[in-house]
C-alpha cells in the first residue's frame, strides 16, 4: 500500500525544524531528505529514519523493522506528532551520515562531456593534417 500524500506532508512539516526538508517519491513510496540527505523513508504511513547511534540515543523507543520486504531494518517512529522531537532526532541522524556524492549530473553533462570529446577531435586533426602545399 502506497502511502497518503496527506501523511507524506505531514511528516515533511514535522521535521522541517531540521532544516530543508523534502520528500521524493520512490519506488512507489518516498524518499525523506533534509538538506539533500536522505535520512529516512515514508512507506505504507510509517516513517522510517536510517539508524545512527547518534539518532539511538534520542530514540524514545527503539523499533527496528525493514521499511519493505527485503530492505535493511531502519528505525520505525511510531510518535510523529511532536515536532521537536522529530526535528532533532532528523538533525542527529544527518549529522552522522556522510555527505550526499556528488551525481554526474545527467544529460546536461553528457552534453557537455559529448561537446569537450568533439573539440580534442577536432583539436587532433587539425594538428594531424599534411601541411597545405601552395604553388606559386
Amino acid at each position: 500500500m502506497a502511502s497518503n500524500t496527506d501523511f507524506v506532508q505531514y511528516i515533511v512539516d514535522q521535521c522541517g525544524g531540521a532544516g530543508r526538508v523534502e520528500a521524493k517519491k520512490m519506488f512507489g513510496d518516498y524518499g525523506v531528505y533534509c538538506n539533500g540527505t536522505l535520512f529516512g523513508l515514508v512507506c505504507d504511513n510509517g516513517l522510517y529514519i536510517k539508524p545512527t547511534d547518534a539518532g539511538r540515543q534520542l530514540l524514545r523507543t527503539e523499533t527496528l523493522r525493514p521499511p519493505y520486504p527485503g530492505a535493511k531494518p531502519y528505525f520505525y517512529i511510531e510518535d510523529v506528532d511532536d515536532r521537536d522531537y522529530l526535528s532533532a532526532l532528523v538533525g542527529a541522524t544527518c549529522a552522522a551520515l556522510p555527505e550526499p556524492k556528488p551525481r554526474g549530473g545527467g544529460r546536461t553533462a553528457a552534453v557537455g562531456r559529448r561537446q569537450q570529446t568533439q573539440q580534442s577531435q577536432n583539436a587532433e586533426r587539425r594538428t594531424n593534417k599534411a601541411p597545405t602545399r601552395f604553388d606559386t
